[in-house]
């Protein structure tokens, strides 16, 4: 009975610490994911600065909540850390493409490929907003690009066609996005042909004696 009292002892502290090192991982993770909040809103209102300044905090979570689950690697890769993770992803990679900067990877963002993929599907929604705000002022070529960023992240999440366990669950964010696509390239059609006729209007009115007056 002696060693099982001791056995108790020892299953009681590692139990401790792990119960410590897993409230320090949720406290951080929901900062984190604050700060990707922070972040993408920062960017859709065009404050820059602000934007840059969240994201690093953010980078730094990142890197300490990796250095802290280093040798707890079923907390590492527990729901509520690769969901923070994702959220980070989402808001580095919305930040480099609405501001045309280069597509960041996820070995420099430093999480795992199918975290960045959820990440980059969830991207697609925020461009889509961001699109839509362009087209409140009309059509525009910076809405275009978007789009086409759209459709190249759509082409690559398509052809990841294995198991939800190994991608979890990409296929449904798969599906959503290419609903979220097709609406878009439908809202960007319908500003163009617009955008067009106002066009064509104003030509046909310039032509006009006295740009429309009737003549005496």
């Amino acid at each position: 009975m002696d060693k099982l009292s001791l056995l108790a002892d020892q299953i009681h502290q590692a139990f401790e610490i792990r119960t410590r090192v897993r409230d320090q991982a949720l406290s951080r993770a929901r900062t984190l994911t604050r700060h990707c909040a922070h972040t993408i809103r920062a960017i859709h209102r065009d404050e820059k600065d602000l934007a840059e300044e969240q994201l690093t905090a953010a980078r730094a979570l990142v890197a300490s909540l990796k250095q802290d689950l280093s040798e707890y690697p079923d907390l590492f890769y527990a729901g509520y850390t690769q969901d923070a993770f994702k959220e980070f992803a989402e808001a580095s990679i919305t930040c480099a493409l609405i501001l045309n900067k280069e597509l960041p990877m996820p070995e420099e963002l430093g999480i795992e490929f199918a975290t960045y993929l959820n990440g980059l599907a969830e991207t697609v929604g925020e461009l889509r907003r961001r699109c839509l705000d362009i087209l409140r002022h009309g059509y525009s070529e910076e809405a275009e690009r978007l789009l086409a960023y759209m459709d190249d992240i759509y082409a690559v999440l398509v052809t990841m066609d294995y198991p939800d366990a190994i991608t979890s669950n990409l296929r449904r964010h798969t599906d959503l996005v290419r609903g979220i696509v097709e609406r878009t390239r439908g809202d960007m059609t319908l500003a163009l042909r617009e955008n067009r006729m106002v066009k064509a209007i104003a030509d046909a009115l310039a032509r006009l004696p006295d740009n429309g007056a009737p003549e005496a």
